[in-house]
């Protein structure tokens, strides 16, 4: 076999793993976001200040290892062990959040009054880190994926099955559907004609960018895995028309409604996949040289259910944005999405049980079920997480952790202090050139798999590969974030 072949082969043929591991992989990320926010605190009451010394340096590398080594690790070298990690990182954020309470200087520091604490209700932190994480994850699976050190069980699924990449996909798009217009209740204005001719040119980069992948793949004999979305279909395609197709959707009806539309367009689907041959046609004809449809039938197909889970996000996103300002308001709404979450969960036990697996290959019923889910279990561990992250800075009288929750403070320099560390933050340099960064992350994964035979590595030189390779990407977004420049010509 060649060696395209041999990389092909890689990928195919995999099922996937357990959803207790996808969820269990989920709480990584909260935790390290936690630790980052307590070392922080930590340095400033041993030194007095912040930010660090050399503070472009220290805080990024600080931010590396704090936020993106950990996620590089769990998904290589101790993914055997992840559950131990997780609790023992668990153990020493519990032991350290307890000694700042035990220690606070402030005998108002009781849960009562924490939970009636007013808070700054401009932006909702953690579906900022919902998006950025989910960014950053992909841009380590998208590379550690052709390593032999990254599970075979975290890939893809050739039919079906629940991988973590899977779950990538559902969660970039739920992600994206959080902050649309739609979300965030942006209404239109002039006619319904001028709206739809401005959602087709917003995402003309999408398109650009499916043509550019799609191009440089053919001519470059670039290793390609025909069955996740055909033979010329890819993601930047399945994102820009499911955002057209859903804007085209909400510009007629209600978006308080998504949910409704959500269930329906993705019940439907699933009626047609059991009623009729498409189900067969997409899984298992092989004849790629018919036609389009026939080349592309993962990609075009998978559009359907992909549409029902953003509608599912723009739900989510309406929710959540609306404006609260006490503690206790918010932890209601993440104690509701943890609870739809398990509600959600049930409803994926029924239907695997009554219908078929998860398939991202179909983006079936059940698929639109677990995404979401999943989903919502990430969000509310970011969400409680940073809950945990805004008691300790309320115990420890510090509060300028950036990407995090403030107190609402009476000092007249605390936005300048918030500014000064929102500019020095790795989660605000991808969150403010997310589309970059993926971009990147992307040119970077075929630039390292032309250089280098990724199979043949060792386990230990892949993750130094891999640890470069993610530290090259967050060093151009933190350095375009340093110099407040947003790349963005649409």
């Amino acid at each position: 076999m060649s060696q395209k072949e041999l990389k092909e082969a890689f990928v195919r043929n995999l099922n996937g793993t357990s959803l207790q591991e996808v969820s269990l992989g989920s709480s990584l990320a909260p935790v390290c976001l936690i630790i980052r926010g307590l070392i922080l605190i930590i340095c400033y009451l041993i030194k007095g200040s912040l930010p660090l010394p050399l503070p472009h340096v220290s805080h990024l590398l600080l931010d590396f290892s704090a936020l993106i080594l950990p996620l590089v690790l769990s998904c290589t070298i101790l993914s055997s062990v992840l559950y131990h990690v997780i609790i023992s990182l668990v153990f020493v954020v519990v032991c350290v959040t307890c000694c700042l309470f035990f220690k606070s200087k402030h005998p108002q520091n009781t849960v009562s009054s924490f939970l009636q604490s007013h808070i700054e209700s401009k932006q909702v932190p953690f579906v900022t880190l919902f998006r950025v994480f989910v960014n950053v994850k992909t841009a380590i699976s998208i590379l550690a994926v052709d390593f032999a050190v990254f599970p075979r069980r975290y890939a893809k699924t050739e039919t079906y099955g629940t991988g973590v990449m899977d779950f990538g996909v559902g969660a970039y798009i739920f992600a994206n559907a959080l902050v649309c217009p739609e979300a965030r209740g942006k209404s239109f204005s002039g006619s319904r004609l001028n709206h739809v001719k401005k959602q087709l040119l917003s995402v003309w980069p999408l398109v650009v960018l499916g043509m550019g992948r799609l191009v440089s793949v053919k001519m470059s004999g670039y290793h390609e895995h025909v069955t996740e979305y055909g033979v010329h279909w890819n993601f930047f395609f399945t994102l820009a028309i499911v955002r057209v197709v859903v804007s085209l959707l909400l510009s007629v009806f209600p978006a308080r409604l998504s949910w409704v539309y959500a269930v329906l367009i993705s019940g439907l689907y699933q009626f047609v996949l059991e009623t009729s041959e498409l189900k067969d046609f997409i899984l298992y004809n092989n004849d790629r040289d018919k036609d389009f449809l026939h080349a592309n039938k993962e990609g075009i197909f998978s559009v359907v259910g992909n549409v029902a889970l953003y509608l599912a996000g723009v739900q989510v996103g309406l929710y959540v944005m609306k404006p609260r300002s006490l503690v206790q308001q918010w932890f209601q709404v993440l104690f509701n999405l943890l609870f739809a979450c398990f509600v959600l969960f049930a409803a994926l036990w029924a239907c695997q049980t009554l219908l078929e697996p998860v398939s991202r290959c179909l983006a079936n019923l059940p698929f639109f079920i677990w995404s979401v889910a999943q989903s919502l279990l990430f969000l509310s561990c970011i969400g409680f997480a940073d809950m945990a992250l805004l008691f300790s800075k309320r115990s420890s009288g510090y509060h300028f952790v950036p990407s995090s929750w403030n107190l609402c403070k009476k000092q007249s320099d605390s936005e300048q202090k918030t500014a000064e560390m929102e500019g020095l933050c790795l989660v605000q340099a991808v969150s403010r050139n997310q589309l970059l960064f993926f971009l990147l992350a992307n040119v970077m994964t075929g630039l390292t798999n032309y250089v280098m035979d990724t199979l043949s590595c060792s386990h230990l030189f892949s993750v130094c590969v891999l640890l470069l390779y993610m530290f090259i990407n967050c060093f151009v977004i933190y350095l375009l974030h340093v110099c407040e420049i947003t790349i963005k010509f649409w």
